[in-house]
């Protein structure tokens, strides 16, 4: 490797990734799955060092295991269960799950395949490896930390002296411009402002004391597309059942988007308003989305003020406080904000993902409020989709 490991703990990930492997380990060990990674930039040319020194990186990923004293701090959060614990105590990550490829006009590919409670763990630690590569090999690293130091100096002043009142949690590792720079963003932020409620990033929760902080993602609700016996349509009914069924209300901050948010409302029924803490905002006009989830609530008798919108779509500061000052008479309001915290440099930050393809052998597919955010490598399946959600929408109605 030409630089130091990129990620030394298998806690430097989200949490949100043990939340979901967790349902999965105790319900669906049966399901394989395939995750494909998509550069949404334009224009973006991986060289072949970079390609070589990825590749080196998730060769020193895959050496890695759970230390006693991590799995020690995995038991401490209230709800991850000690059978759960103790399959982390046996599991690591296989290099025979990846394969990586780079086209002769410097586009990157990587798939993962394998057993999905195996498979979803990769993503985290795959994004943090490709982003760091690109960005320290690619411009000159002081150069970028400079900058990102000086903007990070700002932000803090800002919430120092006021300009920022609200509170947020830091979801910044998937696109962090480096490992030692999340660490110094968190650090700060919990060290200098009041504001910062934790992170989703385990390592450093548990390094700063911070509250780790998630629920579960697109893929959580995606992989019931890939179960037989499931209709499309019905995939967030069966995903919230099991959350609940897992976590008791614990740990209950509901994904709103996969599937478009319309259909989530529709299984979003009385019994789980109540039993979830709150909703999350990932695409779609986010105050449309906040005025359709209070109506929702208020649908049901129950009061808004009671419940959290969390929002956490390609979010700044400014936004965020705008969405705070708009919605926090009404509401709990709260942020999970990732890129503008860990890659806010004097250069434009890569929108990667790794997003989960394949269920089984079935495509399967996030629709999102925002129709550019859909992913899928099967467009027939795509159409058929939407039509199904568009059938169930037009034929049920709230309760």
């Amino acid at each position: 490797m030409k630089f130091a490991p990129i990620v030394v703990s298998l806690l430097d990930t989200d949490l949100y990734k043990f939340n979901m492997d967790q349902v999965i380990f105790h319900k669906h060990t049966d399901l394989n799955g395939e995750y494909y990674f998509r550069c949404r930039n334009e224009g973006i040319v991986f060289t072949r060092e970079m390609f070589e020194e990825i590749n080196a990186q998730i060769d020193h990923l895959c050496t890695l295991s759970f230390q006693r004293d991590e799995l020690d701090y995995l038991r401490s959060i209230r709800f991850i269960k000690s059978d759960y614990v103790e399959f982390l105590r046996l599991w690591r990550p296989l290099r025979d799950y990846v394969e990586t490829s780079l086209s002769d006009d410097g586009e990157l590919s990587i798939v993962v395949r394998g057993p999905l409670f195996s498979a979803m763990q990769f993503e985290i630690y795959l994004l943090e490896i490709v982003n760091e590569v690109y960005f320290r090999m690619r411009y000159d690293y002081n150069t970028l930390l400079a900058s990102a130091r000086e903007k990070l100096d700002a932000k803090i002043k800002d919430f120092q002296f006021g300009r920022y009142t609200f509170q947020f949690a830091e979801f910044g590792c998937r696109r962090r411009l480096s490992r030692e720079w999340e660490d110094e963003v968190v650090r700060r932020f919990a060290n200098e402002t009041e504001n910062c409620m934790g992170t989703s990033n385990v390592y450093l929760a548990r390094k700063y004391n911070l509250k780790p902080i998630g629920t579960y993602a697109h893929e959580f609700v995606q992989m019931y597309q890939g179960i037989d016996s499931i209709p499309l349509a019905y995939t967030n009914h069966y995903a919230l059942d099991d959350w609940y069924d897992e976590y008791r209300g614990d740990n209950g901050t509901a994904l709103t988007d996969t599937v478009t948010t319309d259909l989530f409302l529709l299984d979003f029924n009385r019994a789980m308003v109540n039993n979830f803490n709150g909703v999350r905002h990932d695409s779609g006009d986010p105050y449309a989305w906040g005025e359709k989830m209070i109506d929702h609530y208020k649908h049901y008798g129950v009061d808004p003020r009671t419940k959290m919108l969390l929002f956490s779509d390609s979010l700044n500061f400014d936004r965020a406080q705008a969405l705070y000052d708009y919605f926090r008479d009404r509401v709990k309001v709260s942020f999970g904000i990732g890129t503008f915290c860990s890659n806010d440099t004097c250069e434009e930050a890569l929108n990667i993902v790794i997003k989960l393809q394949t269920v089984n052998g079935r495509a399967v597919a996030k629709l999102s409020d925002t129709p550019g955010k859909a992913m899928c490598r099967d467009m027939e399946y795509l159409e058929y989709l939407k039509r199904s959600v568009a059938f169930r929408l037009g034929r049920e109605h709230l309760e």
